[in-house]
């Protein structure tokens, strides 16, 4: 089926078939209308992990610390020909073909796809931005989402794409399908990010643009950098498994009163086990993202707890999170304040930049004194 035979019944099938993927873009957007964080805005960068002095006991330190990645430079692989038309089944099963590359739009909820796009060294075609694409050289271009991250349709439009790839954590979904009905290629790419997956996430960008050899190329170095990077990280992990952190990612949107658990296949749980941390949530067979009970984090009993940094500041603080779930004041998290946070946009991005932001988080987790 080619996009311009969708019709009304199939926008329906479109909708339930998303329906999962949304709800975990809706928790992330709830009370978040802001531009992106950069690092500038977030405060100092954090030191390289290989230049700090981490803890002998992470369990002995306490109080919180904040990760800020780098903002690192954009090196495109510029070695293999683009071949267009290029035909591919998208993440949703519908046959796309893209026979113009000129003007492209890469949209979602954490600013990866675009990120992919200029590290394909196609960054000169694309023709605007959502929200969370705040690298350097994405910065001024012109903005396609409003509210946060909502999508605008007269923005998108004229923007004039000659392809959109996006995926299911932005919306309303009815935007997406608006644009195929003016007949412009949408490729729908995974929503399910986790550090295991970036690698086929690059390729599946990359075969949408007509560059499989680069994507190839691109997928290479960067799982290689986070492979690197892991490695690292475990020369610092505590060699018994009984003194590693247990560590839960912990999702708040205190004005809304939003208190979610990311657990088993959550892709939280993949940058836990890259930190060398125990998955508490995954332990008490947590699955998925679902709201958190006070029996939960006693169960759990965490000794970190990771979150994102605009969700913590809802919530006042690592001093009000208390007050918003008294039960982590039940916890060993809670009780020696450990409590690491990261931006939003970032955290849980799970694109080319991967290994810097397990860098920082690694830094904040095994080295505070050294971190924000």
């Amino acid at each position: 089926m080619t996009t311009t035979q969708l019709g009304s019944a199939r926008a329906g099938s479109v909708r339930r078939g998303v329906a999962a993927s949304l709800l975990l873009a809706a928790l992330t957007l709830a009370g978040c209308t802001g531009e992106a964080s950069t690092s500038g805005d977030l405060g100092p960068t954090t030191p390289p992990l290989a230049e700090v002095e981490t803890v002998a006991d992470p369990l002995a330190w306490e109080g919180p610390s904040t990760a800020v990645a780098a903002d690192s430079a954009i090196s495109p692989v510029t070695d293999g020909a683009q071949t267009l038309p290029a035909t591919i089944v998208d993440a949703q099963g519908t046959s796309v073909t893209i026979t113009d590359t000129t003007r492209i739009l890469a949209l979602d909820i954490y600013g990866s796809l675009s990120r992919i796009v200029f590290e394909l060294g196609l960054g000169d075609s694309v023709v605007a931005r959502d929200v969370s694409t705040a690298f350097p050289e994405a910065s001024d271009l012109p903005l396609v989402t409003e509210n946060g991250h909502d999508l605008n349709a007269e923005a998108i439009l004229d923007a004039a794409p000659t392809v959109i790839i996006t995926d299911s954590s932005l919306g309303p979904w009815d935007t997406i399908l608006q644009m195929r009905d003016a007949g412009i290629p949408v490729v729908v790419v995974d929503s399910h990010r986790s550090i295991d997956s970036v690698g086929a996430l690059i390729t599946q960008v990359a075969g949408s643009l007509g560059v499989p050899e680069r994507g190839a190329a691109l997928a290479e170095r960067t799982t290689a950098a986070i492979d690197a990077k892991v490695a690292e990280i475990a020369a610092v992990v505590p060699a018994d498994p009984a003194d590693r952190l247990r560590m839960m990612f912990l999702y708040v949107r205190g004005q809304s009163g939003v208190y979610y658990l990311f657990g088993e296949e959550s892709g939280a749980d993949t940058l836990i086990a890259a930190l060398g941390g125990v998955d508490v949530a995954g332990e008490i067979g947590w699955q998925g993202l679902r709201p958190v009970t006070d029996e939960a984090l006693i169960d759990a009993n965490p000794d970190l707890i990771l979150m994102m940094t605009k969700g913590l500041e809802s919530v006042d603080g690592v001093d009000g999170l208390p007050e918003h779930l008294p039960a982590i004041a039940q916890t060993d998290a809670g009780r020696n304040r450990r409590i690491v946070d990261m931006s939003d946009t970032t955290i849980l991005s799970f694109g080319p930049a991967t290994a810097q932001v397990l860098d920082a988080l690694a830094v904040a987790v095994y080295a505070p004194e050294s971190a924000g």
